[in-house]
């Protein structure tokens, strides 16, 4: 027969082992969890404006919940537009040779995008309109797909084209087959939408402000969703 304190020493060292395999689980879970990469793209022909300004807190929002992030500024990229050549559909490869290779191999490399337009003409600039032109080898064999894309766009008044922005930038995503996220609760609206008729105007917008923090954490969740093992 045990006594009670050798078997108080027992139960004892079974509570302390099964805390010590517990600990060691949590270890190794969390030792093989890899940070989702989030790319935040500032279509602005402007650096240090209020489309990088935006896409900036929507980056650090998304950093905050457990992402890592890059911001990629194409107002400061060497990039031609599409020639129509339709090399790409032969190569999977497209036959111009600037900065836009390293751009469309960080972007396949991610795992959630955050793309920044301010208004022109009621859509985008034609800096990322030359990015979305020159996607196509992505679009080969759907390298996007179910990758977590949100967009910003900032307008001269607070009706000054936002929706209309962030529309083209949805339907670039969707033809991708990318997952669409908005800024989510509370004010759940088609993303970032931001106002700066002026150069640095957005840092005292708080709606735009908090539309774009929303929008990063809603990638950055999801993916990480996405992404779990």
């Amino acid at each position: 027969m045990f006594s009670n304190v050798k078997v108080f020493k027992w139960l004892k060292f079974l509570n302390v082992q099964n805390y010590i395999n517990k600990f060691n689980y949590k270890c190794e879970i969390s030792g093989d969890v890899e940070l989702v990469k989030i790319i935040g793209i500032v279509g602005s022909p402007r650096s240090n404006g209020n489309t990088e300004n935006l896409v900036t807190e929507a980056l650090q929002s998304a950093k905050d919940a457990g992402a890592e992030i890059e911001l990629i500024k194409l107002g400061t990229a060497e990039i031609e537009p599409c020639i129509a050549c339709d090399i790409c559909k032969a190569t999977g490869e497209c036959a111009i040779y600037d900065d836009m290779g390293e751009i469309l191999e960080k972007i396949r490399d991610s795992h959630g995008l955050i793309i920044g337009s301010p208004v022109y003409f009621g859509s985008v600039t034609s800096q990322l309109k030359m990015l979305i032109d020159r996607s196509r080898p992505l679009r080969m064999d759907f390298k996007l797909k179910n990758k977590i894309g949100g967009a910003i766009a900032v307008g001269g008044s607070r009706n000054g084209g936002q929706e209309t922005t962030i529309s083209t930038i949805h339907n670039f995503l969707l033809i991708h087959d990318v997952i669409i996220v908005g800024d989510g609760a509370p004010l759940a609206h088609y993303g970032g939408t931001g106002v700066g008729s002026t150069k640095e105007a957005s840092e005292c917008d708080e709606v735009g402000l908090q539309t774009s923090r929303n929008l990063g954490k809603r990638v950055a969740e999801l993916a990480m969703k996405i992404n779990e093992h």
